[in-house]
């Protein structure tokens, strides 16, 4: 059960501040502010405004961390305070699982660019004494870390785990790789809209800073303590794609085989899913992937059912934070009966001719959502989330 959320992105640095922002369509992208980058192919990109992790953590610990763990110290913060835990008192029982890309490479020293050490300081600050995982799969990271936390739970090894993921990549290094490699958008002088999932004229993505953690909690744990659930964490799916280090599967059955995981492990039907937050990251040649991986999987439903949006028109492409990123807003779009848009999407695409939920949020309960992320190196992971009615 998800018990906790918090959320550190650049359209807001709480739940509160993030959620509605989505829904309004905000975006989180602008000119870089974290480095000089008027030299820059790419100069700009969706950094978190206004951030001061003395908020969260003392100013020793802040000056040994690096950004990218500054960012998780504060999501998980957010996320234990959310779920009403004290979780030291309670830590032999409490796991950590955190997914990253790339951990530190803001600093580029051994100690604070290891990228385990995210999840190793939210298990210190936080007192979690249970199973301490990381998963570093590129942008499958985060989607994986939520999976292993389920399966800690399922098998005993903890009751309660802290899940989710981070990423600091707007630095200089990160930011000319990803333009060599022309996978950003070019959209200089438009940044706002340069996020813009299976449109016709998407150009890349837009590379973003963000952490994102869920309190999950097994279900008699939350019971016996009468806590609000958002939501049942029901599945969890994971394939490889074994085809192209950063291209994706072409025909798109290996990504497939990750969703129909996830629903065969949650005992669900495809007819039972109401909506996709879709991996969606604005390249031309990833959403119109997705668009057939979704299409194998739903058949002859789409586009009625299920909708699908990818919330990086708003947040950019956070990389291994995005799984936790849009789980949170999966959780959140069921338990609110709110689904959110897809902003940007002005050109039709013949290759993604799917209901994506266009620009404007849409009021509908639903009562299954998917949330995907797919990774450079073929890494495909799926979580399912179940709607919670109070029993």
């Amino acid at each position: 059960m998800v018990t906790g959320l918090g959320i550190v992105s650049p359209i807001g640095r709480s739940v509160d501040e993030a959620w509605p922002g989505l829904l309004a369509g905000r975006s989180g992208a602008a000119p870089i502010s974290l480095f000089d980058a008027s030299e820059f192919p790419v100069r700009f990109a969706c950094e978190v405004k206004d951030f001061d992790v003395a908020e969260f953590v003392d100013s020793k610990v802040a000056r040994r961390t690096d950004r990218c763990t500054h960012l998780v110290l504060a999501a998980a913060r957010q996320a234990e305070r959310d779920s009403g835990l004290d979780l030291a008192l309670i830590g032999d029982r409490v796991g950590t699982a955190i997914g990253t890309a790339l951990g530190g490479v803001a600093s580029f020293e051994i100690v604070t660019a290891l990228p385990n050490l995210a999840a190793g300081w939210v298990s210190i600050q936080l007192g979690t004494r249970g199973p301490l995982l990381t998963e570093s799969t590129a942008c499958a990271a985060s989607n994986m870390a939520i999976g292993d936390a389920l399966d800690a739970i399922r098998l005993g090894r903890a009751d309660v785990m802290v899940c989710g993921g981070t990423e600091a990549p707007v630095t200089p290094v990160s930011v000319a790789g990803f333009a060599a490699m022309r996978a950003l958008s070019t959209r200089n002088d438009d940044p706002v809209t340069a996020s813009r999932p299976f449109d016709g004229q998407r150009d890349g993505f837009v590379i973003a800073e963000a952490a994102a953690v869920l309190v999950l909690e097994e279900l008699e744990h939350a019971k016996a303590r009468d806590a609000r659930i958002y939501a049942e964490l029901a599945g969890y799916g994971v394939s490889s794609d074994a085809s192209h280090v950063s291209d994706p599967d072409p025909v798109g059955q290996n990504a497939a085989r990750a969703v129909q995981m996830a629903l065969e492990d949650a005992a669900l039907d495809p007819a039972d899913v109401g909506y996709v937050n879709a991996h969606g990251t604005s390249t031309p040649a990833g959403d119109a992937a997705e668009t057939r991986v979704l299409k194998i999987v739903f058949g002859d439903t789409l586009p009625d059912r299920p909708l699908v949006s990818s919330t990086k028109g708003a947040t950019g492409h956070t990389l291994g934070a995005a799984g936790a990123v849009e789980a949170v807003f999966t959780v959140l779009a069921l338990h609110y009966g709110v689904l959110p848009p897809t902003i940007n999407q002005i050109v039709a695409d013949p290759s993604c001719d799917l209901d994506y939920i266009a620009n404007e949020a849409r009021a509908e309960q639903v009562d299954v959502a998917l949330s995907n992320s797919f990774g450079f190196g073929g890494h495909n992971s799926v979580v399912a989330f179940r709607r919670w009615a109070d029993e």
